[in-house]
């Protein structure tokens, strides 16, 4: 894989640079709750800064479909990002137009600015040639550190791609490393494991998966729905009985692709899902008619634990269980904290992403641990279902 990114751009002393990020932050009051997203920018920003250029900020905040609604204004992020550049921030109230440019004019080289939300405008969302050409107006170059909007095929994300030079950013070049490591070239034998509640909303995931993975691993309650294809009782355990076939085709990929396949061999089941409910262990031939599977059994977590010491290389996306309610969390946390101990002792490279997974990683107390995780939702998912990016497309060299 091949993209161009900062390395590449002859100087940037003097120049003016677009780069979209992703500052589509929690908020509470008209303030920022969680300034991860921030945060991720900062190396971009900086790098932008040392070098001479003035750094003009794009983004999107919530979904204001087009129209100008106030309080899904970016103005209130200048403060936390203030801090977080240790420099002043300024803010234009428009990403187009005179009001831009005229701030974008009396900028000094090294200087920030946020323009204001790009979704204010309806061309954003549909990549509308005119609107991106009014953005191109302000910029000599254009940087995406935006990983997680790439998939999508907007004006800022896209459109602007293919108007000015195009460069990923350090945030972007550090995941699409990170994925290429986990899926493009990975160091083999490569090992995943999909969790997650539904079959349905990871078919596109596992389709691609078993004919690039050694080993599968699939938890949580989609794994349900593989073990009744195959005949197993599991209760009154979440299951979509009607993707019973379309399981057991994934079953037969994976077999003729020569991926094994590792689904649950015992369970941890209850009658209902509460904090502290009295949990059972359960062989596959001794679930109850009212039972309801709610994790990963002990059996099942060593067989995966000995996967990843066979294993160069994890990717994971999605809980083994139903991690937020304890003790319903023991299968993910063992298996995360075990797949950290391996990659800190340099024995694997461990990625992963999507949203559930961060807070499962989190929960574990290991998401620094990992060799990379990824905020980035529905682009990693849609990375890792083999699907091509908008937005990464518009970088390749």
């Amino acid at each position: 894989m091949t993209f161009r990114t900062l390395d590449d751009v002859p100087s940037l002393a003097g120049q003016t640079a677009l780069v979209r990020v992703d500052f589509n932050v929690p908020m509470e009051d008209g303030k920022v709750t969680d300034d991860t997203r921030l945060r991720v920018a900062l190396p971009t920003i900086q790098r932008l800064r040392d070098a001479g250029a003035k750094v003009a900020l794009l983004a999107h905040f919530d979904r204001p479909k087009g129209k100008v609604v106030p309080s899904m204004s970016l103005k209130p992020v200048v403060d936390d990002l203030e801090r977080l550049v240790g420099a002043p921030v300024r803010f234009a109230a428009d990403c187009v137009g005179d009001e831009a440019k005229v701030a974008l004019a009396d900028l000094d080289a090294g200087g920030v600015i946020l323009l204001e939300n790009v979704r204010f405008h309806a061309g954003e969302e549909a990549n509308d040639p005119a609107f991106a050409a009014q953005l191109a107006e302000l910029g000599d170059l254009y940087v995406n550190d935006a990983f997680s909007a790439a998939h999508r095929a907007h004006a800022s994300t896209e459109g602007l791609a293919r108007l000015l030079p195009a460069y990923a950013g350090e945030s972007m070049r550090r995941e699409l490393d990170a994925l290429d490591a986990a899926l493009g070239n990975p160091q083999k034998p490569v090992l995943g494991i999909v969790g997650g509640s539904k079959v349905s909303t990871k078919l596109d995931l596992l389709k691609n998966l078993v004919g690039k993975l050694d080993r599968l691993a699939i938890g949580g309650g989609m794994a349900n729905t593989f073990l009744h294809a195959q005949g197993v009782d599991i209760g009154g355990s979440l299951c979509e009985k009607d993707l019973a076939d379309t399981a057991l085709e994934i079953i037969e990929e994976a077999r003729r692709q020569g991926c094994e396949l590792l689904l649950p061999v015992d369970v941890v089941v209850a009658k209902e899902i509460k904090p502290g409910a009295e949990a059972g262990i359960r062989a596959l031939d001794r679930i109850a008619a009212d039972d309801k599977i709610l994790d990963a059994g002990p059996e099942t977590v060593a067989r995966l634990k000995r996967a990843m010491d066979l294993s160069k290389t994890l990717i994971w996306n999605g809980p083994l269980g139903v991690f937020e309610i304890a003790p319903f969390d023991k299968a993910t946390v063992e298996a995360a904290r075990h797949a950290a101990d391996l990659t800190k002792a340099g024995k694997l490279i461990a990625v992963a992403g999507g949203g559930d997974t961060v807070s499962a990683l989190n929960h574990a107390g290991v998401i620094d641990d990992m060799t990379f995780v990824s905020t980035a939702g529905g682009a990693f998912l849609e990375w890792m279902e083999g699907k091509p990016l908008p937005g990464v497309e518009a970088l390749r060299a």
